[in-house]
């Protein structure tokens, strides 16, 4: 299994997005997207997932961090998407608890070819909830959802992301991503026993 690379780039009249993914790199990351905490995440995300990712991004920011975040989640989906190629000899399900500090989260992937995402459990208050922004663009956490929507949408696979129990606004988002990261390692990683597509149809 070689060569699982993709680069991705969009631009709209909001945004400038381009990603380079290697889904067996070593966890090497390169993130700018002019929104500190996004950047923070997606720095978690590669690491944890042991990708290596470069995120370099420029948007509206002005405005909000809202398209940068959007733009960027759907290139990181279709780089994903691509990388995978025709998805052989992949374990395909991947799952992962993650904790930090007060807060448990849970991911759970299934590279199916059919886009889908539930997302579960934040607490109201991070409906509301801003981080970082003093100075700098602050990230809104109500856009954690779109971002895993979008992920899976455009890579086109099953998401399943839920916290048990959390307080901290930073150890919740933070603690998806994480687990986001570990469940999409497991799920695309070589799996011995499979050499073909690991569907019952043939095709993923």
């Amino acid at each position: 299994m070689t060569g699982r690379i993709a680069k991705v780039e969009r631009t709209t009249k909001e945004s400038s997005i381009a990603v380079e993914l290697n889904l067996d790199g070593t966890g090497i990351v390169d993130i700018s997207t002019g929104v500190p905490f996004f950047d923070h995440m997606l720095t978690a995300l590669g690491s944890h997932a042991s990708f290596d990712l470069t995120v370099k991004a420029e948007g509206d920011i002005e405005i909000e961090a809202h398209h940068t975040v959007e733009d960027t989640s759907i290139v990181l989906g279709q780089a994903l998407g691509q990388a995978l190629g025709d998805k052989r000899g992949i374990r395909r399900f991947g799952d992962a608890f993650v904790p930090m500090d007060e807060t448990l989260a849970h991911a759970s992937v299934d590279v199916s070819g059919r886009p889908y995402c539930v997302h579960t459990g934040e607490p109201e208050h991070m409906l509301h909830a801003v981080i970082g922004g003093y100075p700098g663009v602050p990230y809104a956490t109500v856009i954690n959802r779109h971002v895993f929507e979008s992920i899976a949408s455009n890579a086109r696979i099953a998401l399943h992301v839920r916290v048990l129990y959390g307080r901290d606004q930073h150890h919740i988002t933070e603690a998806e991503f994480k687990a986001v990261a570990r469940a999409l390692r497991e799920a695309v990683e070589p799996d011995p026993r499979v050499t073909g597509v690991p569907s019952t149809k043939g095709a993923l």
